[in-house]
């Protein structure tokens, strides 16, 4: 009876068309499991420790978007604009008047102190959030408000800080809810997650359950879900946390693969030392502002930069 009513949970999409959650997450309520096939996250869940690093982490009806102004693709269109957007919670204006935009193929880097807004952003760009003011314009087209499948449908994935798996279920499971926005059935969001898999470099553990992972594995399957809904432009927050340094090159590999292939990606990071190996433009925010933006060696040698986030021993460490 369980495994019928999983089944039978649908996942609106943008487009009118609905996903079938699979019968294979029997146990797992449905509308969670439904929620996470269109972009969220399931409830948080302990990992872990990772035995490489030693390191442990704590788990801790829209309607269908318009026409698109600019074939995705168009080089001369931003694959990402931001134009003033603005959001407010009661007194505390967490983000205000942010604007930058990221063309296609590039890596951004979103850096800052704690606080500075670079999640509410994220949460704002992909429709967790609804700006007060301002526009997000995906491929020319505003889509700010719209809710997360919607822009999940329209080519946006995400990952999150808290690492959010369904322990109980294996990784190849895992990484098939996020294949739901894109696929064509069960049997195709099967074979959207074996690719996906293998993206990532996981495809000997597809069959192993997520709570025997170690972190590592669990950063990476989380990207795998992400990749699963065949996204254009991918949101990476905190991707690194928790690694060891030889498990950060390993991560930093897969994203640049995944640039290679031709994903644009946006990346929130404390990790500098790895950050400016990476990125091609760093976007610099502080209470909620744009303090700066820029490429790394002029980021991480700007007097703003250095008070307001990395400290005079980055700078002095530079030196």
């Amino acid at each position: 009876m369980a495994s019928q009513a999983m089944s039978s949970t649908l996942c609106g999409m943008a487009d009118g068309a609905a996903a079938f959650v699979p019968m294979a997450f029997e146990g797992v309520p449905a509308s969670e499991a439904a929620a996470v096939g269109a972009g969220a996250p399931p409830a948080a869940a302990p990992v872990r420790e990772d035995a490489a690093s030693g390191s442990g982490t704590v788990a801790g009806n829209d309607t269908a978007p318009r026409q698109h102004a600019a074939r995705r693709g168009d080089a001369a269109v931003p694959i990402l604009e931001v134009r003033k957007v603005s959001r407010r919670f009661g007194g505390l204006q967490a983000v205000r008047d942010v604007s930058f935009s990221v063309r296609r193929g590039m890596i951004l880097g979103i850096i800052g102190p704690n606080g500075a807004g670079k999640t509410t952003l994220f949460n704002l760009l992909n429709g967790f959030l609804r700006p007060d003011t301002g526009m997000v314009l995906v491929n020319g087209v505003d889509m700010a408000g719209r809710k997360p499948h919607v822009l999940c449908a329209a080519g946006m994935g995400r990952t999150f800080q808290v690492m959010r798996p369904f322990m109980r279920l294996t990784v190849l499971q895992n990484v098939q809810v996020g294949a739901y926005v894109k696929a064509n059935g069960e049997a195709h969001a099967r074979e959207l997650a074996r690719q996906a898999v293998r993206r990532v470099g996981l495809a000997d553990c597809a069959d192993q359950v997520a709570s025997t992972l170690t972190t590592r594995q669990l950063r990476l399957m989380e990207l795998a879900r992400a990749l699963a809904g065949q996204p254009d432009l991918l949101l990476l927050d905190e991707t690194l946390a928790g690694l060891g340094a030889g498990e950060v090159d390993d991560v930093l590999a897969v994203i640049r693969s995944l640039s290679r292939d031709g994903v644009t990606i946006v990346i929130i990071e404390h990790t500098m030392q790895a950050m400016v190996r990476l990125v091609d433009q760093f976007l610099v925010l502080d209470h909620g502002e744009v303090l700066v933006m820029g490429d790394p060696a002029s980021i991480t040698h700007d007097p703003r930069v250095v008070e307001a986030y990395l400290g005079k021993k980055w700078s002095a460490k530079d030196a």
